[in-house]
């Protein structure tokens, strides 16, 4: 018999919690979600949207978008739909307290509220079917021995992203029968109140029911109706789940698609059958998510993700296999499986070792921690992306674990960082010149090949670093020539970065790239005195001065404070050291910006151009060293 893959259907509001609850079935919130981030401004827009619905009057229902079911034996887990069910839920909640007390409060007067009266109660015994799971009867025997919630589950949250306590709150709220119940949950749950207030379930179950209480009677009344009755979803049913994240994938435009750490997460979790490594999992996953998280310093600063953490593991465990090398050739396959193909692969034999997968991808994680704020990290992140996987495969072999299981990185000091930075930037700043991606033979076929001695603990730096320059001075890739006149017409900026560690390397002193530096023009670029300096440069074509001015020789690093108090002025104005409150060149810790408070003649073309030369050569006599 052939098993069923889609089935859809448009939905009430109502019917999807009525006819989604039938036969003992649960919502379950699998292992690999997201933690519920609705915000309030996100709920006000919800109760936003049913007041604008009911006051156009409209006939037509409205409708508040696709929910993906994945139907796994008796379990109806929300592929697509948590955030909204999860929300319904504490809107439903929110208004059976306020008809509630409005019933209890409410005043008969003629024969209109003797009928608002009888629509009330009716939008309460719905609501309450829906948030307690049964019927009238049911309702009666909870009324009467509240005890018998404890048993009621409306959403099975199995999300390892979401803190138990989060959990605990929103099940509180749902199993309550009356509001001031509520007053002593931080209490009950050992918290304080300030941290309950945080929690998004509380906070925004807490508006909700604020906003609501301000209606009067007859407004509620509609509201629920409306809301119950008139507002509508289409609900995807699938009993495939590859099928219904494909679909979820596809079809969401507002929310975040699932990532390959989410489907992968779930899948390690479900590998684990004890509850002590199940915890201890939790634990170690929560580490890697809160440490690659939106606003965390390793996301915000464009260093590592999450499914970065995964893709740099792929790397080296690739390359510790050889699997990418041909059996009768030494020319690597450079096409790289999909991150979540590849820990799926021969049935996803990694992922049955969750907890030490787990621990490489710490070591991943707690590994950039480590080295994010080397200059020379930062330096050779200036270039290419692709330059971290390789970074990270040779430096992975040199972290270990200690006796605590804690990570330790005492081997990894900034001049081992330094020894395999050189040869990385050596040749991404080739590829940073020259007219090529990083898909060429030239630089993919040779990285890939090189990582399996970058992974290899007995293969010497000294052995690494003399194949990038073997492969670098091979006169069948890049001559001196061809990459001087890249260089000479090069008007990016990564390459000034490298320019200011080489001036700075050559006259020993220390390069220190901090995070609020700007790539300074000494010949300003822009400006209200931009026409003049142009004059005073003898250059009337406006191209060619842009040209003249964004040559490597005219752009040095400085501080972004300093930068912004001088960066229009001329060069004189620039390099002044007589007024000592005057930011200028004098207070830079960038060396080239420094050394020129001494230059012995004002900024013309002449001098960018001879800037320019020295900056060529330097780079040059790096690379080619």
């Amino acid at each position: 018999m052939a098993v069923k893959e889609i089935e859809p259907h448009l939905y009430t509001v109502s019917d999807y919690f009525f006819k989604n609850n039938q036969n003992d079935e649960i919502f379950v919130i699998p292992e690999y979600q997201r933690g519920y981030s609705w915000e309030i401004g996100q709920c006000d827009k919800l109760v936003d949207d049913i007041e604008t619905f009911i006051s156009e009057g409209a006939e037509d229902p409205y409708f508040f978008g696709t929910i993906i079911l994945n139907a796994d034996s008796g379990a109806m887990n929300l592929i697509d739909g948590q955030q909204r069910t999860t929300t319904f839920y504490l809107l439903l909640k929110a208004l059976e307290f306020v008809i509630g007390a409005k019933l209890k409060n409410f005043a008969e007067h003629d024969e209109d509220s003797e009928y608002l009266k009888e629509g009330l109660q009716g939008d309460l015994r719905k609501i309450q079917k829906i948030v307690y799971k049964t019927n009238d009867e049911g309702i009666l025997k909870i009324k009467r021995d509240p005890s018998l919630l404890d048993t009621v589950v409306l959403i099975k949250n199995n999300s390892i992203n979401e803190p138990e306590i989060n959990k605990t709150i929103f099940s509180e709220i749902v199993r309550t029968l009356k509001f001031d119940d509520l007053n002593d949950l931080a209490k009950e749950n050992k918290i304080s109140k300030p941290k309950l207030n945080k929690i998004n379930f509380y906070r925004n179950f807490l508006y909700f029911h604020a906003r609501l209480a301000k209606y009067e009677e007859h407004s509620i009344h509609v509201f629920a109706q409306k809301l119950l009755d008139k507002c509508q979803l289409i609900v995807i049913r699938s009993w495939n789940i590859e099928q219904a994240i494909a679909m979820f994938n596809s079809l969401n435009s507002k929310g975040m698609p699932l990532s390959d750490a989410d489907i992968i997460s779930a899948a390690m979790y479900a590998n684990i059958a004890e509850d002590a490594e199940k915890k201890a999992f939790i634990e170690k996953w929560g580490f890697i998510r809160e440490a690659t998280k939106d606003g965390s310093e390793l996301k915000k600063g464009k260093i590592l993700d999450i499914d970065g953490v995964l893709q740099q593991y792929m790397y080296i465990k690739r390359a510790e296999t050889r699997a990418y090398m041909n059996m009768n050739n030494d020319t690597p396959n450079v096409t790289t499986p999909g991150v979540r193909k590849f820990y799926e692969a021969d049935k996803g034999i990694l992922l049955k070792t969750p907890l030490a997968l787990c621990d490489s991808f710490k070591t991943i994680v707690n590994l950039w921690l480590l080295i994010k704020d080397y200059s020379i990290v930062k330096l050779l992140l200036k270039f290419n992306v692709n330059a971290k996987i390789y970074l990270v495969s040779y430096l992975f072999k040199f972290c270990r674990t200690d006796a605590n299981g804690d990570f330790d990185g005492s081997a990894i000091t900034e001049d081992l960082v330094t020894s395999i930075a050189i040869p990385l930037l050596k040749l991404f700043a080739i590829l940073e010149m020259v007219d090529a991606g990083y898909s060429s033979t030239k630089f993919k076929t040779f990285l890939f090949k090189e990582n399996i001695k970058l992974v290899d603990p007995k293969v010497t730096i000294k052995e690494i670093a003399s194949d990038f320059n073997n492969h670098i001075t091979d006169t069948g890739n890049w001559q001196r020539e061809d990459l001087e006149r890249a260089l000479l017409s090069y008007e990016r900026n990564s390459l000034v970065y490298l320019n200011e560690y080489l001036y700075a390397r050559s006259h020993g002193k220390q390069f220190v790239l901090a995070d609020n530096v700007n790539i300074e023009h000494i010949m300003p670029a822009s400006g209200k005195n931009i026409a003049v300096i142009r004059k005073d440069a003898g250059i009337n074509d406006v191209s060619e001065f842009a040209a003249i001015v964004n040559k490597l020789g005219n752009k040095i690093l400085l501080e972004e404070n300093i930068n912004k108090t001088i960066s229009n002025a001329w060069f004189k104005t620039k390099t002044q050291t007589s007024i000592r409150e005057k930011s200028g060149y004098k207070d830079s810790c960038y060396s080239i910006a420094s050394s020129l408070v001494s230059y012995g003649s004002d900024w013309t073309v002449a001098d960018i151009k001879k800037a320019t030369e020295k900056a060529v050569n330097r780079i040059l006599d790096f690379i080619l060293e």
